[in-house]
């Protein structure tokens, strides 16, 4: 009995075992028989996922004339899923550098070794964080003293690179060590060449068995329509370094991407950047051949409308050189041509223009960047928000308003100056006798002759504390509020001289009064005439009109108007110091003769500061030419204020305010301004 059970078991196993063998074997036959073909073809591709990059969104003037669009370019790329290891990769890299070095084509190299003349390895300078990367326990594990030829020989017995000559050897090693610095994956092409030709696309194409992995991609590439127009307000982008790698990975971002490295390029980018898309590549494995299929559409990041106009901006940045140079005559000799000028709408606080002279090119920056940055005249530099400057008798209708509304003075009060002011035992001069005649001068003659013994008389009774709250109340040493970087100036005060090791002198109360001791920037001072033209009401700076929807025009966002104080002065007090301002807008002044014949009343206020330049190696005290204006006087619609560097006097950057209100009042309307050549109709 027990062996008939063993016996149907064993017949059991052996049949199961058999329907096993069956199984398989219809299973083979119909895929390598009945479906062979079509396994086949399946087996003759593959296919990968790859990421779509975004157009960044462009930048608008206040007309919707584009400032900063997108092209088309071609990238060469490498797809991880398709690209060979090994000597295969170290070949086809040696192949495709040899291809654009013979066509002189660029490619992208980022290795921080160079060689020299002698062919030796030698550290490129300025790279000291590339180089202690390429060092790093995570890369090479180099000790940091390794010289350039110890990285050299790391990075060929790392890639196996023993049979190339030292020249090739660097290059094929330069591709790899930025795929693995830009963290090179399936999802994460590397981008071997921009701008690539249609003649190097081709040849590449055609040799597309050998080239396993290489593609050529329309990438969208960020273009200036003007570069020297608003350089330092558009910015840049560049490839996204560490430091804001690390901030913003959590956003989405990768290695690859780029980021917006200053002006508005920067501080928009969350509004700038793109949503990527997501394709599939299906490549031939025989041929070499791909094609591809969008799975989501990239999405361009939004439109940024700016409160400048670009018109307006241009005119200023080619008045300014010229006028400096035709008024050589009245600047000091061995100061270059710079300067400021900051236009707002006196309404609403928009910068209508921004320049900081001299400018430059931002879309040759790379091809020019050593020459930029060692430039003695500081191009980079943003005066209008960076730079700082003593305020000179503009800062005195501050003074004269505060010297009415704490009742130290009327309209009516007046002032003998002699030319001389005595104090503690000093005496301090006033240059602008001469205009009165030591004549008695009430507050809007001291204004308009810039009388410097009337205002230190007023910095002796008010004092620095009760000057200084006026002052920061009405926009002066304090933030504007635009969203671009910037200085925050200084203020003179007892507290800030101790603070700076220095000691205190009740003589300083009459220097602040004139100017003197106090740094502002072109913008602060743009605000504080604002202050002035709106008789006591601020309001915060910004460049920023809108965000829109690319495409439709949609609003997003619209930034309107925001009051951020009220200085407190009576209105009678402004009455009496526009009133000056008028007068020397439009009287028997220097001024006055360059706006005689604009349709609209200006005021204004002159000033000159002394500073110490180094010129010819030698140190000497040269003046600055400043100037703050606003108009119609009834009705002020703009602020314009400009400051000239090593001028004797406010006259040459008159001229340049003059042309301003010349564009802006000129024939043309607004609406009809606005509707000029190269508009964004949507």
């Amino acid at each position: 009995m027990n062996l008939q059970r063993l016996n149907m078991r064993t017949y059991t196993i052996i049949g199961l075992l058999l329907a096993i063998l069956a199984g398989f074997g219809i299973a083979l036959v119909n895929i390598q028989i009945v479906h062979g073909a079509e396994y086949k073809a399946l087996n003759a591709y593959s296919t990968s996922s790859v990421p779509i990059r975004a157009a960044r969104g462009i930048i608008l003037d206040r007309n919707g004339v584009p400032l900063v669009i997108n092209e088309s370019s071609l990238s060469m790329v490498f797809s991880a899923p398709f690209f060979p290891e090994g000597e295969e990769r170290r070949e086809l890299l040696a192949q495709l550098i040899a291809l654009f070095d013979a066509e002189g084509a660029d490619w992208i190299d980022m290795l921080p070794i160079a060689l020299d003349g002698d062919g030796a390895p030698v550290f490129e300078e300025g790279r000291e964080r590339d180089i202690e990367q390429l060092k790093s326990k995570s890369y090479l594990n180099l000790n940091p003293y390794a010289t350039a030829r110890e990285c050299l020989n790391a990075l060929i017995a790392r890639y196996k690179l023993e049979d190339y000559d030292d020249t090739m050897a660097r290059k094929i090693a330069s591709v790899q060590y930025n795929m693995w610095r830009l963290q090179y994956s399936a999802m994460n092409p590397y981008t071997f060449a921009k701008d690539v030709n249609e003649s190097l696309k081709s040849r590449v194409r055609e040799n597309s068995a050998f080239y396993r992995g290489v593609r050529t991609e329309v990438v969208p590439v960020r273009t200036y329509m003007d570069g020297t127009v608003a350089p330092h307000l558009l910015g840049r982008v560049a490839a996204i370094n560490q430091d804001d790698y690390q901030a913003n990975k959590d956003k989405g971002y990768k290695i690859t991407d780029e980021f917006g490295v200053s002006g508005i390029e920067r501080t928009a980018e969350s509004w700038l950047r793109g949503a990527a898309g997501l394709k599939t590549v299906k490549v031939d494995n025989t041929t070499g051949a791909a094609d591809e299929i969008i799975e989501l559409a990239a999405k361009q990041g939004k439109t940024v409308v700016l409160t400048i106009d670009s018109a307006l901006q241009k005119l200023i940045e080619e008045a300014f050189p010229k006028y400096m140079e035709e008024r050589k005559a009245n600047r000091h000799p061995g100061v270059p041509a710079a300067g400021a000028v900051v236009v707002l709408d006196a309404r609403s606080c928009e910068v209508l223009a921004c320049v900081s002279y001299p400018g430059y090119d931002i879309s040759q920056y790379q091809a020019n960047m050593g020459r930029l940055n060692t430039d003695a005249t500081a191009p980079l530099w943003n005066r209008a928000l960076q730079g700082t400057y003593e305020p000179g008798s503009t800062i005195k209708v501050s003074v004269a308003l505060a010297a009415l509304q704490e009742g130290i003075i009327t309209k009516d009060y007046q002032y003998r100056c002699t030319g001389a002011y005595p104090f503690l035992g000093h005496v301090f001069h006033c240059p602008q006798v001469y205009l009165h005649g030591g004549k008695p001068v009430n507050v809007v003659r001291a204004l308009v002759d810039s009388c410097n013994s009337f205002f230190f008389e007023m910095g002796r009774q008010l004092g620095y504390a009760k000057i200084n709250e006026y002052r920061l109340a009405m926009g002066l040493g304090q933030a504007t509020g635009v969203e671009l970087p910037e200085q925050l100036g200084v203020m003179d005060s007892q507290e800030r001289r101790i603070s700076i090791g220095q000691q205190w002198y009740a003589g300083y109360n009459l220097q602040t009064a004139i100017g003197q001791g106090n740094l502002f920037t072109p913008m602060q001072m743009a605000v504080y005439a604002s202050t002035i033209a709106n008789s006591g009401v601020r309001r915060r700076a910004h460049f920023i009109q809108s965000i829109r929807e690319p495409g439709t025009n949609e609003p997003i966002e619209v930034y309107a108007p925001i009051i951020l104080g009220d200085t407190g002065v009576d209105k009678a007090a402004y009455d009496v110091v526009r009133g000056a301002m008028l007068e020397l807008g439009t009287g028997s002044t220097t001024a006055g003769r360059y706006f005689a014949n604009l349709p609209v009343k200006v005021a204004g206020k002159t000033g000159t500061s002394q500073v110490i330049r180094v010129i010819d190696g030698k140190s000497q005290a040269v003046t600055n030419g400043l100037f703050i204006s606003f108009a119609p006087f009834d009705n002020p619609e703009i602020v314009v204020i400009a400051i000239g560097e090593g001028c004797k006097s406010s006259e040459p950057v008159i001229p340049i305010v003059r042309d301003v209100y010349q564009y802006y009042f000129g024939s043309l309307s607004e609406v009809e301004r606005a509707q000029g050549e190269g508009v964004l109709l949507g």
